[in-house]
């Protein structure tokens, strides 16, 4: 009886081992959006405080304060405060941006790249909430030029409600000091100001998002690097040599370090270009409960100290992150 027990003990083990192998190994069919879905219903802000975060570098960068230039660094100036909450939401125009949409003292609402409309969803958390603190979903009011049809809310990971326009959750940038800064526009290529129809604030006056007909994920040929992968803004994707992709992948970048490596956040495989389908997958990080897009099973980042479309400013830092060939291999990475 113990042998047949041992037996059907190592079978079972074998078959659960195979099962990982195949998830993380076989030609998936792509990754889909994320299930937290917001109501739609009207929204706003109470106070919001924000305190300056000093953290020490990971991968050998360091969040340097007063940086300006993380979606999730510290604020660097001891943190600012908003006084009452967002009120009636207007409409300004900015010179540089066109139509923006403020809160009821001017201060500038923003959107973020990585997270999603449809269905809403942030993935803003952590020290990432502190440099850009979500507009809390109470006692809004529509302003004249804002339709107050597409103002609604989402529930955050922590349990709050946050205000959305258009499906897309708003933030404040707390290096925003006054009524009409906008210092946290295109920060790391993935904030906007929002323009009153949601859709994202651009240079130029337009306040609309301009169309790309650039995939989510595809590839560009880099003059040193060779032919790697990108994300739809054009931003380097890299790997961390720390985490793992068998039988299942494992991120290591946790804390301040995704202050630095933001994740990159599922990409449909139609909406990609020159990506094998292999390994191609997503997975939820255990530390905030965020998905996170994979090539070969590895899970892949963008570097902040990225400022322009083919910069590689990520490549070789502190000996672990290096930027990704198309089938999720490591470029330029030390033997293993």
């Amino acid at each position: 009886m113990n042998t047949s027990w041992r037996s059907a003990s190592l079978v079972a083990s074998a078959v659960a081992v195979l099962a990982l192998t195949t998830a993380c190994g076989q030609e998936s069919g792509g990754s889909t959006g994320s299930q937290n879905v917001g109501a739609t219903a009207p929204a706003g802000t109470g106070g919001i405080t924000t305190g300056g975060v000093g953290s020490g570098g990971y991968g050998g960068v360091g969040t340097g304060v007063g940086a300006g230039t993380s979606p999730s660094t510290g604020t660097g100036d001891g943190g600012t405060q908003a006084q009452g909450g967002a009120g009636e939401l207007a409409v300004a125009t900015n010179a540089e941006l066109g139509k923006i949409v403020t809160d009821s003292s001017g201060r500038t609402l923003y959107r973020f790249d990585s997270d999603t409309a449809e269905p809403p969803k942030s993935n803003c958390n952590d020290a990432c909430a502190t440099t850009w603190p979500p507009v809390d979903a109470a006692d809004v009011s529509a302003g004249d030029g804002i339709d107050k049809s597409i103002l609604g809310e989402v529930t955050r990971a922590d349990g709050k409600k946050q205000l959305t326009v258009d499906g897309w959750p708003a933030y404040y940038y707390a290096k925003d000091a006054n009524p009409g800064d906008t210092t946290g526009q295109n920060v790391g290529n993935k904030w906007f100001a929002l323009a009153p129809d949601g859709k994202k604030a651009k240079s130029g006056g337009s306040g609309a998002s301009e169309v790309s007909d650039q995939a989510g994920l595809s590839t560009r040929n880099d003059p040193k690097l060779g032919e790697i992968v990108v994300d739809k803004n054009g931003m380097t994707v890299y790997r961390f040599l720390k985490d793992k992709a068998w039988p299942k992948p494992v991120s290591n970048c946790k804390g301040d370090c995704l202050a630095k490596w933001p994740i990159v956040a599922p990409v449909d495989f139609k909406d990609t270009k020159n990506i094998p389908e292999k390994g191609y997958m997503k997975f939820t990080r255990p530390d905030n409960n965020e998905e996170q897009q994979t090539l070969n099973c590895s899970p892949i980042y963008t570097f902040i100290n990225d400022k322009e479309p083919g910069d590689t400013n990520g490549q070789g830092v502190g000996g672990t992150w290096f930027a990704v060939r198309p089938d999720g291999k490591l470029v330029g990475a030390p033997a293993q």
